[in-house]
């Protein structure tokens, strides 16, 4: 993707390393000054560094998706050091509980739903309010999952926040196209980045997971990445209330 001529600016949460962090910088080769966002900007300082080698500003903010003073705050913050605001990529998120769904607590529940959903939802309304108040055109993108998509055992609290992500994306979609902001979402398969790596390492759950993917092997953070560009970029502005599965053919199925 070429570089624009006028630089455009966009909000990346939980952009300290793998798809946020792959995300940010690839928007500021696409011509992007960027914010970005982790529970503090101290892990932050790796992914400042690849926008500004990418000739981007950056700017790291300290955000708690489970705090609305936190998300109008970041918003705030980056609307005013970036002078407005283009792009929203819903990258941050806790991962799955691993638990079967008779072992969910109340707790567990609500803190995978905090963040997965309902912090995506609030931060996509501040920054719809936004766009709406400034007239300003938009895009909005969110990390769904193949886990919302098809049913897997162990996930059932992390799946349906993640159907909650890809169905907020319908209903944003068809509210907000008046105001011609757009509404997507990316849904990757099994993506090893730092966090989720160590999870892989077991060679038979490996087989079992790779078994049930058509091209045999699992998404790389840059294939991920690249959607969410494409889905912000000029080229996908017929595209909106969209969830596109980034998944070696999983859910083909």
């Amino acid at each position: 993707m070429s570089p624009t001529t006028t630089r455009r600016a966009a909000l990346v949460t939980g952009a300290s390393y793998g798809i946020g962090a792959a995300t940010a910088i690839g928007l500021a080769e696409d011509g992007f000054d960027v914010a970005v966002t982790d529970l503090t900007p101290a892990p932050l300082e790796r992914t400042v560094a690849g926008i500004h080698a990418a000739g981007g500003r950056a700017v790291p903010l300290g955000l708690d998706l489970r705090d609305q003073a936190s998300i109008e705050r970041a918003v705030r913050e980056a609307v005013g050091s970036l002078g407005g605001l283009d792009v929203l990529v819903n990258n941050a998120g806790v991962p799955s509980l691993g638990k079967q769904a008779i072992d969910v607590t109340r707790e567990a529940w609500d803190a995978v739903l905090a963040v997965n959903l309902t912090g995506t939802f609030f931060m996509s309304r501040e920054i719809g309010r936004y766009l709406i108040e400034a007239r300003r055109p938009g895009a909005v993108i969110s990390l769904a999952s193949t886990h919302g998509a098809v049913g897997f055992a162990g996930a059932s609290a992390y799946g349906i926040a993640k159907a909650g992500v890809s169905h907020m994306t319908k209903m944003l979609a068809i509210e907000w196209a008046p105001h011609d902001i757009r509404v997507n979402a990316v849904a990757p398969g099994t993506t090893p980045t730092e966090s989720r790596a160590p999870s892989l390492t077991d060679p038979r759950r490996r087989e079992l997971m790779l078994n049930r993917i058509p091209l045999k092997r699992f998404a790389e953070v840059a294939e991920v990445a690249g959607a969410i560009r494409y889905l912000a970029s000029p080229q996908a502005a017929y595209i909106t209330g969209h969830t596109l599965l980034v998944d070696g053919g999983l859910t083909a199925y």
